[in-house]
């Protein structure tokens, strides 16, 4: 396997960092392959994640959206083949849309994994029975692919240092509540964070809030009812995904809803509470040792996020 490539169709900072394990197993299976990455949007190991130093090289074909436009069909192999690059010997598409693996599958290649229509699209038939890439890869290259997780050793002791000077304790509990991406309405009520939040002062802890800076409005909002609130990234120099999985590892327990710094927590591996409601709990809850979901769809039948109760989280913690 000397080339291999990933596909990711999805735009979303949680979107990469749910990669990081499969990407890291591979490559520590791998260790003499080179790893490439294709995204049909921004390329956030090489932006925003980069202080996560996942080593892997960028393929630009020059096709904005790649796979989302049927005349990327006509242009793909071209590109490709232009660039004077060697033939991938392992695809790995980790979406499911149709048109985009049509798509993918004209770069030239000798192997390609698939989960699309049934895996009809995957070159070696094989048992594919989990929804989880890592063990299906497993079978479908025909070994035992050792799983290996980020270590927060890796972070640099930078972001370590100011996550301790920030949250000096072991008495918080982390909340995120915001999202990034508005097309679902995945938020939980401000007022049912702020109730919750006054039940963790009366346990002795400490709310945290993971808010971007911009947000002095929602800021205002929340000290003005929880004095004890703290907000660490609003007094930091630092603002990077980096900071915030430090900062979790500072945490007791977090609770959030489904949105990038979910996924930024989850590599701290620490205790977590998720709240999912329109979006679908099994493909996006963070694969991590201690986790409880609530799911909106499974207890009360609705992809409506407001009918989970202060109540439903509080007696889980």
């Amino acid at each position: 396997m000397k080339k291999i490539l990933f596909y990711n169709s999805g735009g979303g900072l949680g979107d990469s960092i749910q990669l990081f394990t499969l990407i890291l197993s591979l490559k520590n299976h791998f260790k003499d392959s080179e790893f490439y990455y294709l995204g049909a949007h921004e390329n956030h190991f090489q932006g925003k994640l980069k202080e996560f130093n996942i080593d892997i090289k960028t393929l630009d074909l020059g096709l904005k959206y790649f796979g989302f436009r049927w005349w990327h069909f006509l242009s793909a192999k071209r590109k490709f083949i232009n660039q004077n690059l060697e033939k991938i010997h392992l695809i790995i598409d980790l979406q499911s849309k149709l048109r985009n693996t049509i798509i993918l599958k004209k770069i030239p290649h000798e192997h390609f994994y698939s989960s699309t229509y049934g895996f009809k699209f995957c070159t070696k038939k094989t048992e594919y029975s989990s929804k989880d890439h890592l063990e299906n890869l497993s079978n479908f290259l025909n070994t035992n692919i050792k799983i290996l997780k980020f270590n927060l050793n890796d972070l640099e002791k930078k972001y370590k240092d100011e996550a301790e000077r920030l949250l000096p304790d072991n008495n918080y509990i982390g909340f995120s509540l915001t999202q990034g991406n508005l097309y679902r309405e995945k938020r939980w009520p401000i007022n049912k964070f702020m109730d919750l939040a006054t039940k963790i002062v009366e346990l002795n802890k400490i709310p945290v809030f993971f808010i971007e800076k911009k947000e002095t409005e929602l800021i205002e909002e929340i000290k003005s009812k929880i004095p004890k609130a703290i907000f660490p990234e609003y007094h930091s120099n630092i603002s990077c995904p980096a900071l915030v999985t430090a900062l979790a590892s500072r945490l007791s327990l977090a609770i959030s809803i489904d949105n990038g710094v979910m996924h930024m927590m989850s590599l701290a591996n620490i205790p977590m509470i998720v709240l999912f409601g329109p979006t679908d709990s099994d493909k996006f809850a963070p694969k991590i040792d201690k986790i409880k979901v609530i799911d909106s769809k499974k207890i009360y039948k609705s992809k409506n996020i407001n009918t989970i109760t202060v109540h439903d989280v509080y007696k889980l913690i």
